[in-house]
């Protein structure tokens, strides 16, 4: 049996102290690739130089919400970087993540939505998918991909559990990414979602080192708990897990062109 997590932040400080150690954890452990994402010019350098130690690593780039510069300024400059770095790199698989966070930013919203329309469009130059970060941005997030279209297409990484954000994207022919949060005990709606989206258009991932899955919630994630994840999937779904791992995997393939 292999994993695919297609969500991961491996460049993050809390692996500082073990990260090469961890690493070599998660590959004899049945995850058989991985991509780490980026979420600012720095993280996607860092997570592009991972990709290029481990075959098994691959890497986007982007900024997030959450990590854009002050100014316009600044921010046309560090998107300049994050669209050479992906020309650059053939272990680049998306531009991410990206999108809008009004849950803790409400002061640049218009910023935030520059800086999403515009990476939309270094995706659709370089044809890559996105990796989407929403959060309490739902209705602007679907204004902005129906009004830019993504030729590629791409994921909504970490995909809150909202019913309209998950019709919506399936209508636009991206891919949902369940990770961490719907095996929470809070997550009321997490079967119902589960039981939305269809198995071809299915991922797993487990935005390590955050949201930790149950039982282990509240510890450092990493990519192994990607497993815990494909369970919850296969328990919802009536499937095997191997058919989750097997579903997920093929369906991360394809998106991401390897």
């Amino acid at each position: 049996m292999k994993f695919f997590d297609n969500h991961c932040h491996l460049d993050d400080e809390k692996f500082n102290e073990d990260r090469d150690e961890i690493i070599k954890k998660i590959h004899l452990d049945e995850i058989d690739k991985l991509v780490s994402a980026g979420y600012s010019l720095e993280g996607s350098k860092k997570s592009i130089e991972l990709s290029k130690k481990y075959d098994f690593i691959y890497s986007t780039c982007g900024i997030s919400p959450n990590d854009i510069p002050q100014t316009e300024e600044e921010l046309w400059k560090a998107l300049d970087e994050i669209k050479n770095l992906a020309k650059k790199n053939e272990k680049v698989v998306a531009i991410g993540e990206i999108g809008l966070d009004y849950h803790w930013n409400t002061e640049n919203k218009e910023l935030q939505k520059k800086a999403f329309i515009e990476q939309i469009k270094i995706a659709n130059e370089l044809e890559l998918p996105i990796q989407i970060h929403t959060r309490e941005a739902v209705m602007d997030t679907l204004e902005i991909l129906k009004q830019n279209p993504v030729e590629k297409k791409g994921i909504f990484h970490c995909c809150p559990l909202n019913r309209e954000l998950v019709k919506e994207g399936l209508k636009l022919g991206f891919y949902i990414s369940f990770a961490g949060p719907v095996t929470f005990k809070n997550s009321k709606n997490a079967k119902e979602i589960i039981e939305m989206v269809p198995n071809d258009k299915m991922l797993i991932e487990t935005d390590s080192p955050y949201l930790c899955p149950e039982p282990f919630r509240g510890r450092r994630n990493d990519p192994r708990n990607v497993k815990l994840i494909a369970k919850k999937i296969a328990e919802v779904k009536c499937l095997l897990l191997e058919d989750v791992a097997n579903i997920t995997y093929k369906n991360a393939i394809k998106i991401f062109d390897i």
